[in-house]
């Protein structure tokens, strides 16, 4: 079991989740002022996409992440930023009898164009996506190949920022497994499992566990799943010796029936951990255990 834990809290995603939550935050400002929310409310970490103002669907504008950055570091409360280098990736595969007339959701660029805002902005962490993955049940596919992968841990790398490690299915992690043995990441590595995201591992104890016996001694790790498990999960991270995550990207319910905002499921969140006789960290000591590098 875990005693000293760090949260995390993902705002906002670039799900198809706009309309379906009444207050999910879309703005720049919206998106930055749940960030601060959720670590005032005990949140040491938080992970941020950002949304096209007027559509609401996820984006790769710098712009936006430059005016989400910059209001969370102006805040009165110290977090640790953790910006996605996930978009960019997302290829949707043509009818079956045209399959590379590829659909007009598809925003597929190379590894280091996923990058410029982390580039800039200089995150404490970034997420880095260790594999492709059929996304849901049409034909999006999430796409991210060992060459893109070696592409952008070098880069991330090169500029100081902690990767967090995001292992989807079994495959991601044996890869990024590989990537450490090559030296493309620095130790202590951060891995973060993902769970109940259609069709990548099933929000399963008994798959959870199965990942949870093959992460290096070393390393640091936090674990989520989708929907209602979200914060079951959260409890079994506990016991099994990690980190948690929560929050809308994830979740958008407190109870059944009740919309949640990101404080209350990190007021929650907080509370199993306490509840279970561990100790929540703050930005200070996560950074130390993670092993991350404060910016200003």
């Amino acid at each position: 079991m875990n005693f000293e834990v760090v949260i995390t809290c993902a705002v906002t995603g670039a799900g198809d989740t706009v309309g379906k939550h009444p207050a999910l935050p879309v703005t720049p400002e919206q998106i930055a002022a749940a960030a601060i929310e959720a670590a005032k409310a005990g949140a040491a970490i938080v992970h941020c996409h950002v949304r096209d103002p007027e559509t609401g669907k996820g984006s790769r504008d710098v712009a936006l992440y430059r005016e989400v950055v910059a209001r969370i570091r102006a805040a009165d409360v110290d977090v640790v930023i953790n910006l996605t280098a996930g978009m960019g990736g997302d290829l949707v595969i043509g009818p079956d009898e045209d399959p590379v007339k590829f659909g007009g959701d598809t925003d597929l660029v190379g590894a280091l164009e996923r990058l410029p805002h982390v580039e800039e902005l200089l995150p404490e962490i970034c997420s880095l996506d260790c594999g492709s993955l059929n996304f849901g049940d049409g034909s999006l596919v999430y796409v991210s190949t060992p060459d893109m992968l070696r592409r952008g841990a070098k880069r991330i790398r090169e500029l100081g920022v902690k990767p967090e490690l995001e292992i989807f299915d079994t495959g991601n992690l044996s890869f990024a497994l590989r990537m450490l043995r090559e030296g493309l990441l620095e130790d202590p590595p951060l891995f973060q499992l993902c769970h109940g995201i259609p069709w990548g591992a099933p929000a399963d104890v008994g798959v959870f566990k199965s990942l949870v016996d093959q992460l290096p001694l070393d390393a640091n790790w936090t674990a989520f799943a989708l929907g209602r498990y979200q914060m079951a999960f959260a409890a079994q991270a506990v016991i099994l010796g990690g980190n948690v995550r929560v929050g809308l990207e994830d979740n958008l319910y407190l109870d059944k029936g009740v919309f949640a905002s990101n404080a209350q499921l990190v007021e929650r969140a907080r509370k199993i951990v306490e509840m279970m006789g561990a100790r929540v960290l703050g930005p200070a000591e996560t950074r130390e255990k993670f092993g991350l590098v404060k910016r200003a």
